[in-house]
């Protein structure tokens, strides 16, 4: 009888148990598909804007870097309209048409003032480079090297080859700003740059990589250490992965739409390699592919037309959308031995959730992922004439004043921004998936012709640089962090603000970060999250890193 009540004990012990853990498994499925097991954590993380000479943010000491492609010039004629230029495989020409030179411009700044001082400018080959009225003295010279004192009170700064030997090209060319010659081949990057980007969360590369219409679809298309200028194709991934690891914040690349199969394990097998192991890559299919202003739009329609994903162009793009990516996920999957490194994303275009859905829903695509981002923008969208989704006119907004869409701001764009977060939010949390933004921020643009209205552009920007613009940038964040968001990624870092847009938080590397009411609220809002931005981050990060931006690896 003893052992009967022992074996009887054993069995409700073991039903007792079994339900426990059914119960509990059950829990955990539950939580899954509702997304309740992920709890939000919400970081501030940037953009940065993009490899060009009119980038204002000068995040490299050498100005090659971001200069624009070498053109021809011929006296008399207009700028770029000399004879085609023969340049070799890194963007360099070979030699010079008669009565030619090759130019690039370095900066364009339209007037404000860049680094003045002594430039190391660095080449290999023969020929005579000249920096025209910039350069007000010559300090040293030798085959090789030159030291050029530059002064930007002369204007925006252009390089010249004047002479080549096509026997042996000048080529290779670097131009340091004062101060970096001893440093630059292993920390490539602005101080300054470093500092104010000090503690983000994320570097979301999208412009760094010239995403959007890419080229690029083979791993030898890539952009590459020993490239003339990063203009055109994008900054290196070797930079990429250095910046990230100097920073330690986690790099958010975005993948050339056309890119082959080949190029995405290649470019997968690097970060696994050269990434800090602490860092989790955040993968991403391009960048906003649903939108017809870009070519990956076009691509991904006539790709998921061809493959019979749908007959409608928009939605044949959608789902292709969803398709690529999860492809794009498993190639990295495969290299990283898992997921559990990566962040897996899939993209929603703010105020359109039945697309969404459909990315999400296709072949169960959210199963494959991590997160689904939107763009927050709190914004008011202004044409010529008006239509449903934007009733303002430019005429009408134009006679406004700061007071006025500052309010309009507060008042209506602001609820509908909140509104949209909470629709995707519970969007992403049915389908267990993390809830962040690639970008988000100010959206005052003229748009259909009112870009143009001088008035409305002196507005925009007046409202941009207007303390209420912080306070309503605070109101954005708190919510966001409210409804459950959880990365946060500004759109955009530094860059001039014109009838075009006022997206950097900044305009010029060096504006004053205190008199920036956008900057000032990120970095207030990133406090509260436990991160410390910028000159408030307690160190900065020196990891050794010669190795990841060595041009033979």
């Amino acid at each position: 009888m003893p052992e009967i009540r022992r074996l009887k004990s054993r069995r409700r012990t073991l039903s007792v148990l079994f339900l426990v853990l059914l119960t509990g498994l059950s829990a955990g499925i539950l939580s899954v598909a509702t997304g309740e097991e992920r709890k939000p954590r919400p970081r501030l993380g940037i953009n940065l804007a993009g490899p060009c000479d009119w980038n204002t943010e000068l995040p490299f000491v050498d100005l090659m870097h971001f200069s624009r492609a070498w053109t021809s010039q011929k006296k008399g004629l207009p700028f770029g309209t000399g004879p085609a230029l023969d340049l070799d495989e890194n963007g360099y020409p070979t030699w010079l048409p008669e009565g030619t030179w090759a130019e690039s411009p370095l900066i364009s700044f339209g007037g404000h003032p860049w680094p003045s001082g002594n430039y190391t400018v660095l080449s290999k080959g023969r020929g005579t480079l000249s920096f025209g009225a910039s350069a007000t003295s010559v300090i040293e010279q030798s085959p090789g090297r030159m030291v050029v004192t530059l002064d930007s009170d002369k204007g925006d700064l252009h390089i010249s080859i004047l002479e080549t030997d096509p026997a042996d090209p000048i080529r290779d060319i670097h131009v340091i700003m004062p101060g970096f010659e001893k440093t630059w081949q292993w920390n490539p990057w602005s101080p300054h740059f470093l500092d104010r980007w000090q503690g983000v969360a994320c570097l979301r590369f999208m412009d760094f990589m010239a995403t959007n219409n890419s080229a690029i679809r083979t791993w030898t298309d890539r952009p590459r250490l020993t490239d003339a200028t990063f203009a055109g194709r994008g900054v290196p991934l070797e930079l990429l992965i250095d910046l990230s690891n100097r920073q330690h914040a986690d790099p958010w690349f975005c993948i050339p739409h056309m890119a082959s199969n080949d190029y995405v394990r290649n470019f997968a097998e690097m970060v696994c390699e050269k990434l800090d192991p602490s860092l989790k890559p955040h993968i991403e299919y391009s960048n906003e592919v649903w939108n017809p202003g870009f070519r990956q739009n076009r691509y991904a329609s006539e790709k998921g037309l061809a493959l019979g994903l749908a007959k409608e162009p928009s939605e044949a793009a959608w789902l292709y959308t969803s398709k690529r990516s999860v492809e794009i996920f498993r190639i990295f999957e495969d290299v990283f031995g898992g997921k559990k490194r990566l962040v897996r994303i899939l993209p929603a275009q703010s105020g359109n959730p039945f697309m969404t859905r459909k990315i999400l829903d296709f072949e169960n695509a959210s199963s494959h992922a991590d997160a689904l981002a939107i763009a927050p923008y709190v914004g008011l969208i202004v044409g010529e004439t008006a239509d449903r989704y934007n009733p303002l006119t430019a005429e009408e907004v134009a006679h406004w004043d700061v007071p006025q869409v500052l309010d309009r701001l507060r008042s209506k764009a602001l609820p509908e921004a909140v509104e949209s977060m909470r629709d995707f939010r519970k969007l992403a949390s049915s389908h267990g998936l993390d809830f962040i933004a690639y970008e988000g921020g100010q959206h005052l643009v003229g748009v259909r012709g009112a870009e143009n209205d001088a008035a409305l552009t002196e507005l925009f920007l007046a409202a941009n640089a207007d303390s209420g613009m912080g306070s309503i940038y605070a109101r954005m964040l708190e919510t966001w962090k409210q409804e459950g968001g959880s990365l946060f990624c500004h759109f955009s870092s530094v860059s001039k603000w014109s009838k075009w847009g006022s997206w950097g938080v900044l305009q010029y590397f060096d504006d004053d970060p205190a008199a920036s009411p956008k900057l000032a609220a990120l970095v207030s809002w990133a406090g509260t999250t436990g991160q410390k931005i910028g000159s408030a981050a307690k160190e900065v990060r020196q990891v050794p890193v010669r190795k990841n931006i060595d041009a033979g690896k």
